[in-house]
């Protein structure tokens, strides 16, 4: 393994990493530190529809009700005495089911009608959070949710009580999305996946099964979203059926969108992009969606793959410049030398 060729490649990233990690210390504001928290868990639902959406061309509407399942079974199994970290994986198993359900009529449908099908379900979803009462507290939702159980070492014991502590659980969730997606997308797995997307018909013709193929896709996603909605109950320590409204999914596909579809680092940087504008533009009021309408309409007619296509674009005029000059260098020497030699 070349550390230095790698270090040269990945420097940007590396450096992302460190000043990730030290967030902590460069932000002194309370209130701009837990806008951060939860531009990470919007990160972390933003990498899995991108899943569905960027690397399978499944555009599913219903997300924002596996991110709410995912919050209300936290809640209730942590009230009930659960501990956090065996409520996390139950609710988004829970998720994950309610998911498979929903995907086999809905898989049986193709492009528009998949989406306005998964949105019916997600309106389903949001409607019976609003209305069992006995289960989720109905519009009032359910308040007093416990913070999450501390980790208990021989030598060290590990508390959620502090934003800090909380920044770095929704962090490490973050790191450990990535590392999955970014195994899953570069694997033969991540091939059919793109076929689909790319020509179901063809990928069908050489032996994939479509069906089987959407349905993994869309329930590893679900259960990372709920892995997020588990995470984002106790760090608010209320949650309402407004976890499971069809505009959190919009706008996680606005992130999606904005960042650049089918990239690992585009649902992160048009999280926080996003999160950054609206905080910036507060003051407008309603004279915020117009700019930010405006802004993301350009975007999308220009800059079609988002934030990272301006990256790439910016980095490949880059690399050219930066070749063409160290190509017109070494003519110089070149010729320099030949001069020297006669």
């Amino acid at each position: 393994m070349d550390i230095k060729k790698i270090l040269k490649e990945k420097w940007p990233y590396l450096f992302l990493l460190l000043v990730a990690f030290a967030v902590p210390v460069l932000v002194s504001s309370r209130y701009v530190f837990q806008v951060i928290v939860i531009s990470v868990v919007w990160s972390v639902a933003a990498l899995s529809l991108n899943l569905v959406l960027g690397y399978t061309g499944l555009a599913s509407l219903a997300h924002a009700g596996f991110f709410g399942i995912g919050a209300y079974g936290v809640a209730l199994l942590t009230r009930g005495g659960m501990s956090f970290w065996l409520a996390l994986p139950l609710s988004a198993l829970l998720a994950t089911v309610v998911g498979l359900f929903i995907a086999m009529p809905a898989l049986r449908t193709r492009e528009s009608y998949f989406a306005i099908s998964t949105l019916c379900f997600g309106v389903i979803i949001y409607i019976v959070a609003g209305n069992w009462l006995s289960l989720t507290g109905g519009h009032t939702g359910i308040i007093g949710i416990p913070r999450v159980t501390p980790i208990r070492l021989p030598f060290l014991t590990i508390e959620f009580t502090s934003l800090t502590s909380q920044y770095y659980l929704v962090l490490v969730l973050l790191l450990l999305t990535l590392f999955v997606m970014h195994r899953l997308v570069y694997s033969l797995q991540g091939l059919t996946f793109m076929s689909i997307r790319n020509n179901e018909v063809l990928a069908e013709a050489v032996g994939i099964n479509a069906f089987s193929t959407k349905l993994l896709s869309f329930c590893i996603a679900n259960f990372i979203v709920a892995l997020a909605g588990g995470v984002y109950a106790p760090l608010m320590g209320s949650i309402s059926p407004t976890v499971t409204m069809h505009i959190l999914t919009f706008n996680w596909l606005v992130f999606t969108l904005l960042g650049g579809v089918a990239t690992l680092a585009g649902p992160i940087i048009g999280a926080f992009a996003i999160t950054v504008l609206i905080e910036s533009l507060y003051f407008l009021g309603e004279y915020q969606l117009i700019i930010f309408g405006a802004l993301l309409i350009v975007v999308i007619i220009y800059f079609p793959r988002g934030l990272m296509g301006i990256y790439d674009n910016l980095s490949l005029k880059a690399k050219d410049f930066y070749q063409q000059r160290r190509s017109g260098f070494k003519d110089v020497q070149r010729i320099a030398q030949s001069r020297g030699s006669d």
